[in-house]
């Protein structure tokens, strides 16, 4: 197949793009913040341009739940100011009235170019739907596309690329598709985001290869995921893969959006069904666990193709569009909360589709490639495609904090999988990112200090500062090892650090639990808060600019805020800590040995000699660390050594009494008791080793 080109296209704010990141953010699946540098583009002819198109015209499989389904947005055009527009209301409205027993007007765009002095073109595919509804970000009017990368001198396709959420999120893509297949798009409800289905499972998605089929990308994994390293880094499609996915119902002016008066004909029923839905993320005590998983709906198909198909799409150049100047209609609003002294909300994040004959690719559509490893796979066969550039990357695996079985009852937790998909947002560079498989991830993010919120319906919300750097530093892997633990908001106290009043200059706080270990690690600038489950026991550690440590006993219990103020470092801060544990410990053996009874080896109380000398021992360790601690407020900087060094010695003793207790503490209690003398035995050499009294 022979394909000529006509009139030169202008690269429209393609170069600019490239390191501008607020102007990509919002555009679904732009990846321009990772491209190098690329040929320009020249338009085909329309007759080889509707050539490509009716080859590769795909067929789109929706949600049976779907209420926005393709359709042709000039149907609704207004004028507004002596300009051609597609007006919000006018779309959602005009749609949900025409939508009787079939669609009205199915319709897919299409728009190809070619690369200069290549055999390399491009045939888009752009479908519109008059509103979004996700999990997170909804707007009027929403424009998705599949890329479809064609050598005109082979006749073979050769990359796929499905648009996701946004430029932060990997698209789906698929490297040497079968050039005698059709490609298949499986929209995602509500978002349209697009996942693909290349293999003989049409209507599912498939992340990884099975049972001898081909995966449905080709996206390579992303170093440092650690359990997750073989992982394809794309969003996917996250219901088709057994995820809970809970939509949230959009508001405008404070009520919900079937409620304005502007949209007469849109009820509660034209939305997402009330049973895939939450009214806002914190309207539930938990994460809902009974939300039903994807099932395929209506199969659209090109109208000139042989296929069973629900409905028939016409294909119409993109062209007879790009008079439309712009898409308009009100922010809608959804808050991200933020764990701060003051809960603080955020809802900036919230965009809306742009024409998409202004977007950077459309006239450009490599930098739509998301994928690294494929972009240069495409440098290597083709001069007009630069190298792939590199992105710093933010990524966190979003798990649940649970109570743990082998603590005693409400002092020690555990991590494991959330259950729903959640939402990640870098507050400094607005662009909500979903969850796949629990992981979110954010390419092309700018170098610096970001605050990164997680929010997910049913859970305390989660804010931390991530650090990121250079391009040879690999991923930024927020929370502790790429770690970010969420608390159901029926079980979440709330952790405040206040450093008002404080000397030192705080920059890190980090909060770790008996048993799970650390769970919140971040830099810290000014006073903070973290949420934690109330069935912890908890040790809050602070850093300051001199690299001395401070830390602090937290047990919450029922308490649903604790606040530590002027948080202090150096030996009185971690001497006072020291006295603390050894005291709530002591109290807690006391309390199991006057609980016991005859059944316990050792006979209870009266015949509990292990356990006597356990307390006494933890009760010396007490006193010792608590002389410490006034000393070092007193400027003795030689008697607290000294205090601290018979400190270390009675947590030897300690560990010697643990062990003849063994057989009279319940086992949950032991292990708590392990875990705490570990805990003071690090911290002990940390007061030891700090200069700041």
């Amino acid at each position: 197949m022979t394909l000529d080109s006509d009139a030169p296209i202008r690269r429209r704010h393609f170069l600019a793009s490239l390191g501008t990141l607020a102007g990509t953010s919002a555009l679904a699946g732009c990846g321009a913040l990772d491209a190098g540098e690329d040929a320009s583009t020249t338009n085909l002819s329309a007759e080889a341009a509707r050539s490509l198109a009716e080859r590769f015209a795909p067929t789109l499989y929706f949600d049976e739940a779907e209420p926005w389904l393709p359709t042709d947005p000039r149907d609704y055009e207004t004028t507004e100011d002596g300009e051609p527009v597609v007006d919000g209301f006018a779309a959602f409205d005009g749609y949900t009235e025409a939508y009787d027993e079939a669609p009205p007007s199915p319709t897919v765009f299409y728009h190809a170019v070619t690369y200069e002095e290549s055999p390399l073109a491009v045939v888009q595919f752009w479908y519109y739907s008059v509103f979004d509804q996700f999990t997170t970000n909804f707007h009027w009017h929403d424009w998705e596309v599949l890329h479809v990368f064609v050598d005109t001198e082979t006749d073979e396709p050769q990359l796929y690329v499905a648009s996701s959420h946004s430029g932060r999120i990997p698209n789906n893509e698929f490297l040497d598709p079968d050039p005698d297949r059709t490609p298949r798009i499986l929209s995602e409800l509500g978002s349209h985001s697009s996942a693909l289905s290349v293999n003989d499972a049409e209507d599912e998605f498939q992340r990884l290869p099975l049972d001898g089929d081909l995966a449905d990308i080709t996206n390579s994994a992303l170093e440092g995921l650690g359990d997750l390293a073989e992982l394809p880094i794309a969003y996917g499609l996250p219901r088709d893969e057994g995820s809970r996915l809970p939509y949230v119902v959009p508001e405008l002016d404070g009520a919900p959006v079937y409620e304005d008066d502007r949209l007469p004909s849109v009820e509660r029923g034209g939305l997402i069904p009330e049973e895939l839905t939450v009214r806002s993320f914190d309207a539930l005590d938990s994460p809902p666990t009974n939300l039903p998983e994807r099932d395929t709906g209506l199969v659209f198909a090109h109208e000139g193709r042989e296929e069973n198909a629900d409905v028939t799409y016409e294909l119409v150049p993109s062209a007879d569009a790009e008079h439309i100047t712009a898409f308009t209609g009100p922010q809608l609003s959804f808050e991200f909360a933020v764990p701060q002294f003051v809960e603080d909300a955020i809802a900036g994040h919230i965009s809306t589709a742009g024409v998409p004959w202004e977007q950077p690719r459309y006239d450009a559509p490599a930098a739509d490639i998301s994928d690294p490893n494929h972009r240069s796979t495409l440098a290597e066969r083709y001069d007009a495609i630069g190298d792939a550039a590199p992105a710093n990357t933010v990524l966190a695996d979003v798990a649940a904090a649970v109570s743990n079985d082998d603590a005693p009852e409400g002092e020690g937790v555990t991590t494991e999988s959330l259950g729903v998909e959640a939402v990640a947002l870098l507050e400094s560079e607005p662009s909500a990112v979903p969850t796949f498989s629990g992981l979110a991830v954010a390419r092309g993010v700018s170098e610096g200090d970001h605050r990164l919120t997680v929010n997910a319906a049913g859970t305390a919300p989660h804010a931390e500062m991530v650090r990121v750097g250079g391009e040879d530093e690999g991923p930024t892997r927020a929370g502790v090892d790429g770690e970010v633990p969420l608390v159901a908001r029926q079980d979440a106290t709330k952790l405040e650090v206040d450093t008002e009043g404080t000397d030192a200059e705080l920059t890190d706080l980090a909060v770790e639990d008996d048993f799970a270990g650390r769970l919140y690690d971040a830099p810290l600038s000014g006073p903070d808060a973290v949420y934690v489950h109330r069935g912890g026991a908890y040790t809050t550690e602070v850093r300051d600019a001199d690299d001395e440590v401070g830390a602090f006993r937290t047990n919450p219990d029922e308490e649903s805020r604790v606040r530590i103020e002027e948080p202090r470092t150096g030996k009185a801060s971690l001497a006072g800590y020291l006295a603390d544990v050894a005291t709530e410990t002591s109290a807690a053996v006391t309390a199991a040995a006057e609980d016991d009874d005859t059944d316990t080896p050792g006979g209870g109380p009266d015949g509990a000699a292990g356990v006597d000398g356990l307390v006494n021992a933890l009760d010396a360790v007490a006193e010792a660390a608590r002389r410490a601690a006034e000393r070092a407020d007193a400027g003795n900087g030689d008697g607290a050594e000294r205090s601290l060094e018979t400190v270390q010695q009675r947590l030897e003793t300690v560990a010697t009494r643990l062990e003849d207790a063994r057989g009279e503490l319940p086992e949950t209690l032991g292990r708590a008791v392990s875990r705490r003398l570990e805990q003071s035995r690090r911290r002990s050499e940390q007061a030891r080793a700090a200069e700041k009294l």
